[in-house]
């Protein structure tokens, strides 16, 4: 029997959704949203989750990378309440973001899932000019009514901690990724890459 993802640990991943301004500067420069990222509960000051994005085709997507389950949680939540193409599967590695296309810090006409409704929203999401922090925000209709939340940037180190899988399957060649985080992303499936992106 498939098992339900509780709805403590998906509530706390979709708790709230800050956009901040886009600073100003050349994409060169700029800090990108690949790599690891981590949602901080307000309440506890806990790790809630890590998410890990990856640029492929030049758009931009985040996966759940490391959930945090709370007493009680199922040792292998699934997606059950998802309509499309994750519907019942893993929400370790889970594609939450897809469909994001950066114009400088800002990331935009993509989407965000709830996997406890299996909706899907609008999303944007801002890198802050410092690459510490990250910016989401969900919508439905108009970016006005939405909700708001900040990630921030965990170092290339912690990726020794997602599980291998999800390495394997978002960041093939991650052991020779260089220091910066910025140049991780998924290569085309279909053709040859080897160009980075950050």
């Amino acid at each position: 029997m498939a098992q339900q993802p509780s709805k403590s640990v998906i509530a706390s991943f979709l708790a709230g959704f800050i956009v901040l301004g886009i600073a100003p500067g050349s994409a060169a420069t700029e800090p990108s949203v690949s790599g690891l990222w981590q949602k901080i509960d307000g309440e506890t000051g806990k790790p809630v989750g890590w998410f890990l994005f990856v640029e492929r085709n030049g758009l931009y997507e985040g996966v759940i990378a490391k959930l945090f389950p709370r007493p009680g949680d199922p040792q292998k939540p699934i997606c059950s309440s998802c309509r499309d193409d994750r519907k019942n599967a893993p929400l370790l590695g889970l594609p939450l973001i897809r469909d994001m296309r950066r114009n400088g810090l800002s990331y935009q006409d993509g989407n965000i899932l709830d996997p406890r409704d299996g909706n899907v929203y609008s999303a944007m999401m801002t890198v802050s000019p410092d690459d510490k922090t990250l910016t989401v925000r969900g919508y439905l209709g108009i970016s006005l009514f939405g909700r708001d939340e900040t990630w921030y940037r965990l170092p290339q180190s912690a990726l020794k901690e997602v599980d291998p899988v999800v390495i394997a399957k978002y960041v093939p060649g991650q052991a020779k990724v260089g220091p910066s985080m910025g140049a991780l992303h998924q290569p085309e499936i279909t053709a040859k890459s080897t160009n980075t992106v950050r």
